[in-house]
């Protein structure tokens, strides 16, 4: 029985990859590149949640820079109302008469944690601002305490990643089928 390597790619592979690799090697670098610029100028690593949805949004760009998702509106305000969104989830069940409260009973903390999230779909999509890691920029400062350090590193870290974008928007290809 002889294997057809050349078949077997084409199961494994993604049809578009096998056409360009090249492409699929440039702009994985550069995410590479970009991100670790980004982190070693702002020199601010938050919570992994934080940095999960900041690494999503990495992937959106260099490889589907040409969806919604991708576009420099909803980039820097999608973190922005995650921000937002974590911060009034935050603030309202973490702190004053609800923190006792949040202390005592954990289904609590983690409806509250899930309501950042909720509200920050319900507010991004209202305001076209889709961008889906930016949920997770909103359940990282809902459940953990923050600092202005982190809220500061999340828009500077939005803004470039959107200049980047736009930076290299002749060369970036969505690679994807």
């Amino acid at each position: 029985m002889s294997v057809d390597v050349k078949n077997v790619a084409e199961h494994i592979f993604d049809k578009k990859f096998l056409e360009s690799p090249k492409q699929y090697l440039i702009q994985s670098l550069l995410a590479v590149v970009a991100l670790a610029i980004i982190l070693y100028f702002v020199e601010v690593l938050t919570h992994a949640a934080i940095v999960a949805a900041l690494g999503a949004s990495v992937f959106i760009v260099f490889a589907m820079p040409n969806t919604i998702a991708a576009d420099k509106r909803r980039i820097i305000g999608g973190h922005v109302t995650g921000v937002v969104c974590g911060l009034i989830c935050y603030y309202a069940f973490f702190t004053g008469p609800l923190a006792e409260l949040c202390k005592n009973i954990e289904f609590i903390r983690w409806v509250a944690v899930a309501l950042s999230v909720g509200l920050s779909i319900l507010l991004m999509v209202a305001l076209n601002f889709e961008h889906p890691p930016a949920a997770g920029t909103a359940l990282g400062i809902a459940t953990h305490e923050w600092s202005w350090q982190t809220v500061v590193f999340i828009v500077v870290f939005a803004v470039c990643l959107a200049v980047i974008k736009w930076l290299l928007r002749r060369y970036l290809k969505d690679l994807y089928t």
